[in-house]
């Protein structure tokens, strides 16, 4: 069973991140600019929270409030939900389901190491599935 460890290391270590203060704006930019969906919210090297596009949406757009002038900190969602290293791809998408989100911090201890997806989640199950199906099938015709 695949878990965090491993789908971190197939995407890639890169986590971009931003602090409390920052303007909305410059974290809904750096999502545009980078292609994500979200942002862990870090203070110094401890996690505060993850921003998200749904946060922005819902907490700024749909209330008329600034993009400038509000910072991160009153939109993000605090103290988020996180997984281990070693944490499942099934806990993973058991979580994203009962919770009703769709990014999870990875952390080691107190240090963030990376950022899971719903996306990343979807992919690794397919994956998995296309496997699993290659060797039935080679097990059949063998």
């Amino acid at each position: 069973m695949r878990q965090v460890r491993h789908l971190l290391e197939e995407k890639g270590g890169e986590v971009y991140t931003i602090t409390p203060e920052a303007p909305v704006l410059d974290a809904i930019r750096l999502m545009a600019e980078r292609r994500v969906g979200a942002l862990p919210v870090m203070r110094g090297e401890t996690l505060a929270g993850i921003v998200t596009e749904r946060d922005y949406a819902r907490k700024v757009i749909l209330k008329g409030r600034s993009s400038r002038e509000t910072p991160v900190s009153e939109i993000m969602t605090p103290a988020p939900t996180t997984v281990s290293l070693g944490t499942t791809v099934d806990e993973c998408m058991r979580l994203c389901t009962e919770l009703r989100v769709r990014h999870l911090p990875a952390v080691e201890g107190n240090r963030l190491i990376g950022i899971v997806s719903i996306g990343d989640l979807v992919k690794a199950v397919i994956d998995d599935q296309a496997a699993e199906i290659d060797h039935l099938q080679r097990y059949i015709a063998g």
